[in-house]
């Protein structure tokens, strides 16, 4: 009779719990930028799992009737709870979170037993040693590091007419300001490279319609900081490639384990990061992941992109403890690349780190080395950057630069989703590597020239003939804009220093070529050929007056003279944060994911940011 009475019981426990729930669906996006925001965790209170919002923002969940209380998630987001009663559909908006970043103290400790049964690297790692951690606030030392930038001035066309420098596709130096801006402060001046600013946006240049993988448009207008000089913009565009048309990949995942990476802001959001891109994996992709602390280790082998969830798993389970053995897991990395080498694929180690190496091979010259023999194998590197306080921004940038790859640091789950998610193909495969630029300006109507940023990719102009001489890739779709800022001929600067004329170089007249403002030429090699291919083009001299540029001229101009401002740069001249605001608003232009509107919002940051610096230090000088 107890057995009937309990298998009732368990049926009509069955049957309400059947009746008693009900689904609930919705969108969540940012609060400043309306875009949408995936990887949100979304859970009811006292539930014992949850869901996660997918690339477009959106959730399902399942939920029991009645009033409940739902609870959504993000790194770098305030949490955010919501009461429903009836609702079906419950559309959410997250706030930024920015907080002051603390650290745990070792105050005692303890033995305990340990289980004996091994573990891969990183995967749910312990010490054999309990730590009893009380959480103080103590003072948190900067330690990043950046590689110094010294700008290039302006040349004198007569005497130095030819400038050659390396494409540069990164785009980490724009997401690491935005971390500083919103963090409330100024980034430091060495974080700013300008062309990786300009870089960080899509211009709607055209297509390729050639047999070359790469197209190019050039606009002349006035400085709108500088008045009496012009600005150049050269557009590159390289060919979109479709998602499904691109060849296999073969990818590894090197993730940094290590304690530096323990922050919310590091190996929670890497893991998040990676798990966007698995979800863009087809099944002819394959993924390895290798960790590294102490040591580096393989924690999953090589896998069919059509068996994600044992990716996902893999990822999930990583902890993070120990010192850093960078250099150990790159080379460990490489090694299981070169073992799943897909021929006419793409091999790519993908680097997540905060670039804090030191343990083994760890300084700047031996990883370079180290990645300039690895890349000879065919296999690419790419670099995640992540986190604060001990970033190690001139490291991750050589190791990109050497390893044929891209650099990117990731701050925030949106981020995460352009690199990984919009931009894929451009992220993981090459269409053109060793891509050079070379430009011959016409002294007729060039007296000076400045080529702004790009400060660490200048090369020699013999180096543009030198097929071993390294430059940059430029992934599907990637787009890469160079300004100038030109000296017409007849006009006066206080930018050019008075020389004397030369004695024994044919002076350029009033009568000479007047059409033509330079000569442009780009060497580049397809992704498996160590032979470069040339393209030629002559500029002719047609300037626009400013509201006859496009968009795209006016944009790039604008984050070109906020990033001389953040800079405070010596070749500023009249640049004003208002006129920045003004100059993006006035080009807009298609802006679907916001982040030009982004870019309005950091620029009205830093100029508050800016003056209350200025009044800081007027008071601190009485």
């Amino acid at each position: 009779m107890r057995t009937i009475f309990s298998f009732l019981m368990l049926g009509l426990l069955f049957v309400s719990t059947v009746r008693s729930s009900r689904t609930i669906t919705g969108r969540v996006t940012d609060a400043l930028t309306n875009q949408p925001l995936p990887g949100v965790n979304v859970a009811f209170r006292g539930a014992l799992a949850g869901t996660t919002t997918n690339a477009d923002g959106c959730y399902t969940i399942a939920v029991p009737d009645g009033p409940q209380l739902l609870i959504f998630n993000a790194i770098g987001f305030q949490r955010a709870e919501v009461k429903i009663t009836t609702q079906t559909v419950v559309d959410v908006k997250l706030n930024t979170d920015v907080r002051v970043l603390q650290e745990s103290v070792v105050v005692g400790y303890g033995t305990v037993h340990q289980p004996s049964m091994p573990r891969p690297m990183g995967v749910g790692m312990r010490s054999a040693t309990s730590y009893a951690v009380e959480h103080v606030v103590v003072p948190v030392f900067n330690t990043e590091d950046y590689s110094k930038i010294d700008e290039t001035g302006f040349r004198m066309a007569q005497s130095q007419p030819v400038t050659t420098f390396s494409v540069d596709v990164d785009r980490a130096a724009y997401g690491n300001i935005r971390r500083f801006l919103n963090g409330g402060n100024l980034p430091p001046k060495d974080a700013v490279r300008i062309e990786e600013m300009v870089n960080y946006f899509e211009y709607d240049d055209p297509q390729p319609t050639g047999t070359d993988p790469v197209a190019v448009k050039t606009e002349l207008s006035d400085s709108p900081w500088n008045p009496g000089l012009q600005l150049l913009r050269i557009g590159l565009q390289a060919k979109s490639i479709p998602t499904g048309n691109l060849p296999a990949s073969n990818l590894v995942f090197l993730i940094d384990v290590s304690g530096s990476m323990e922050a919310d802001n590091k190996l929670p959001l890497v893991k998040t990061a990676l798990g966007l891109l698995v979800d863009q994996l087809r099944p002819q992709d394959r993924v390895a992941i290798v960790v590294y602390a102490g040591a580096a280790g393989l924690v999953l082998p090589s896998t069919p992109g059509n068996e994600p969830q044992k990716i996902k798993d893999a990822i999930s389970q990583l902890s993070a403890g120990g010192s850093t053995a960078g250099g150990e897991g790159i080379r460990l990395a490489y090694q299981v690349a070169q073992e799943n080498f897909r021929k006419d694929g793409n091999n790519r180690v993908i680097l997540a780190t905060d670039g804090d190496f030191n343990v083994g091979v760890s300084s700047d010259s031996d990883l370079q080395r180290l990645v300039e023999e690895k890349r000879k194998t065919g296999v690419f590197l790419s670099v995640l950057g992540f986190g604060m306080g001990n970033y190690k921004d001139n490291k991750l940038e050589v190791l990109s630069d050497k390893g044929n790859g891209n650099y990117a640091y990731i701050d925030n789950l949106q981020e995460a989703q352009k690199v990984f998610g919009k931009e894929f193909g451009g992220t993981l495969f090459t269409v053109a590597k060793d891509v050079k630029l070379q430009l011959e300006f016409n002294p007729a109507r060039v007296q000076g020239y400045r080529l702004i940023g790009y400060e660490n990719r200048m090369l020699n102009n013999e180096d543009f003939h030198d097929d071993k001489k390294d430059a940059g890739e430029m992934g599907s779709g990637h787009t890469v804009t160079a300004l100038y800022e030109i000296i017409p001929a007849g006009v006066e600067s206080r930018y050019l220093q008075k020389v004397d004329p030369l004695k024994y170089q044919r002076q350029a007249t009033s009568t000479g070529n007047q059409t033509e403002l330079l000569t442009l030429k780009i060497r580049y090699k397809k992704p498996d050929d160590e032979t470069s291919q040339l393209i030629k083009q002559v500029v002719t001299y047609q300037p626009q007056t400013w509201d006859k540029t496009s968009a795209d001229f006016r944009f790039s101009a604008s984050v070109a003279e906020f990033g001389l401002l953040l800079r405070d740069s010596e070749f500023k001249g009249n640049a004003q944060y208002n006129q920045v605001e003004t100059l993006a608003k006035q080009a807009l232009g298609r802006d679907p994911e916001g982040y030009r509107s982004e870019f309005i919002r950091l620029v009205k940051l830093a100029h508050s940011l800016s003056n209350g610096s200025e009044v800081a230090k007027k008071t601190a000088e009485k």
